[in-house]
């Protein structure tokens, strides 16, 4: 039985997540559906919690302060919603759940910076994804160009025809 949830969650998991960890500075885009339209939106803050890495649940709380107002936001990594997360700043801290930031507003709730290398940090392409989408897309516009081969030719049949039935009624119209 564990063993079947495993095998499904693996299912789900994405290949690869970037390496977040608290007190990282990250920007999550997320894809929102409003009716029937699609948009993606750009949540930038400091990660103050990382749960259950390994896991299909993982998840990373996000904080920022938006008009002088704390906002949060949990973000599940492995979310086919979550289409890209990107580290762009990364601290040092000592404890995983960085709490105590809420407490504190400008100066104090500084971090101190570390260096890091931020290509291949956020470098969690999927090589063979990548190849399987141009392969989707390919075959995509192979089909678009025949159909719009087989409705030009219906389109050239039909004025065939109306150029045929124009001739009879006009060597009708000569009788």
């Amino acid at each position: 039985m564990f063993e079947l949830i495993q095998k499904v969650n693996q299912q789900h998991m994405k290949k690869k997540v970037v390496d977040v960890r608290s007190g990282d500075t990250v920007r999550v885009h997320q894809k929102i559906k409003e009716g029937n339209k699609e948009r993606t939106q750009i949540f930038e803050g400091v990660v103050i919690r990382c749960d259950r890495k390994q896991s299909l649940t993982s998840r990373i709380t996000v904080r920022k302060v938006a008009s002088g107002v704390g906002v949060e936001k949990s973000f599940l990594l492995h979310n086919p919603l979550v289409l890209k997360v990107e580290v762009t700043k990364r601290s040092k801290v000592r404890r995983n759940y960085l709490s105590y930031l809420r407490e504190r507003a400008g100066k104090g709730a500084r971090l101190s910076a570390v260096n890091f290398d931020r290509e291949s940090v956020n470098d969690v392409r999927d090589r063979e994804a990548e190849a399987a989408e141009a392969k989707m897309k390919e075959d995509a516009a192979k089909a678009a160009e025949e159909k719009a081969a087989a409705e030009a030719k219906e389109q050239a049949e039909l004025e065939k025809k109306q150029e045929a039935v124009e001739a009879a009624h006009k060597e009708a119209d000569a009788k």
